[in-house]
This record gives C-alpha cells, sequence and structure tokens, in this order.
C-alpha cells in the first residue's frame, strides 16, 4: 500500500487546530489554506494560500480581490474564488446584522468596522450612503456612485431624492481613498 501523501496528516492537523484552538489558533495563511481544502481536497493548499497572501498584501487583500482576480490565479479557479468570495460576504452580512440591529450613532466603532469591512479593500473610489430613521437605526446602506482610483462623482441632489423617497432622518456619507485603503471618511448629515 502506498504512503499518503504527506499534506493529508497536514489537512487533519489544521482542522484539528481549528477545532481545539478557533481560528486563532492558525495564521492568515493556514486559515486560507482550510478554506481552500473544502473546494480542493485533493491538493496541496498552502503553497496556494501563501501565494495568494504575498500577491494581494493580507488576508482581507485576498477576501476582497475580485472574483475574476481570484479565479484566474494559478491553483484557484472559479469554485474556489466563489469559496472565498462567499467568506467575505459572510463576514459583510454579519458586520452588516451588528449595525443594522443597534442605534448607528451609538456604535461608531460597529460603523466604522462594517464600512472598513466593505469599502477599505476596493481599488476604486466609493460613495456610500448610510441612511437613518429618526431613532438612528439604519434604514439602508446604498452606494451613490463608483469613480477611478482617484476620484468619484456625488450629485448631493441624487442623495436628497433617496433620502426623501426612504423617510429618511439623517445621512451619513462614507468615502474610501483607495491609494490609503484603511482611510475611511465619515460625514454626519441630519435632513431636518
Amino acid at each position: 500500500m502506498p504512503d499518503k501523501p504527506d499534506h493529508l496528516g497536514h489537512r487533519h492537523r489544521l482542522r484539528d487546530r481549528f477545532l481545539t484552538g478557533g481560528g486563532g489558533a492558525l495564521a492568515d495563511y493556514e486559515l486560507l489554506e482550510l478554506l481552500l481544502i473544502q473546494v480542493q481536497p485533493r491538493r496541496d493548499t498552502k503553497p496556494t494560500a501563501k501565494a495568494l497572501l504575498k500577491r494581494f498584501g493580507s488576508f482581507a487583500g485576498v477576501l476582497s480581490a475580485s472574483a475574476r482576480d481570484l479565479a484566474a490565479f494559478q491553483g484557484m479557479g472559479d469554485a474556489s474564488a466563489v469559496a472565498l468570495k462567499c467568506v467575505q460576504e459572510a463576514a459583510l452580512r454579519m458586520s452588516r446584522q451588528e449595525v443594522m440591529n443597534s442605534e448607528v450613532i451609538g456604535s461608531w466603532t460597529k460603523l466604522i468596522d462594517y464600512c472598513r469591512a466593505k469599502m477599505a479593500q476596493s481599488r476604486v473610489e466609493e460613495f456610500h450612503c448610510l441612511f437613518l430613521d429618526s431613532k438612528n437605526m439604519l434604514i439602508a446602506d446604498e452606494a451613490q456612485a463608483t469613480g477611478t482610483v482617484n476620484h468619484v462623482a456625488v450629485y448631493p441632489r441624487e442623495i436628497v431624492k433617496r433620502a426623501l423617497e426612504l423617510g429618511a432622518s439623517a445621512i451619513i456619507m462614507v468615502h474610501n481613498h483607495p491609494t490609503q485603503p484603511i482611510w475611511i471618511t465619515l460625514n454626519h448629515a441630519s435632513t431636518h
């Protein structure tokens, strides 16, 4: 009987470390590796995980990369790209749920974390509006405009029109800066 490939034992050790120690017990490349194992059960995913981190700069950078860029990356493909993009979407939905279920202005930290997760890794400038009701609860989070690497056009008339359609009492305007990926600008305006 031939020996099993060494990476099979490594996979079991990774799973055990995750199950006993949680995600914090794994390095970024190991967590990516564990995710890719689910989609690529017969491949050694460690080299791909490390190469992804090198190419996209960070765990967040990998998850925020476009599905097209991920699928085209050596060792990936559509199924692997979809798996990683699903993780990103799950994280955004969890973060959004935390913001939706609390007074937005009362939880700036959660709001900023949500905005960073959603926009900080974008390669182009984006302008979003968070529309709030009279109790500062989030009614809607909508992208108002997407631009280029250093410019986005915003039309105040369209923002006000949408706020009135939604019956919003306040608006938080969010703008990212791709040249400074962690920089997000928040502005708060009341519609009264």
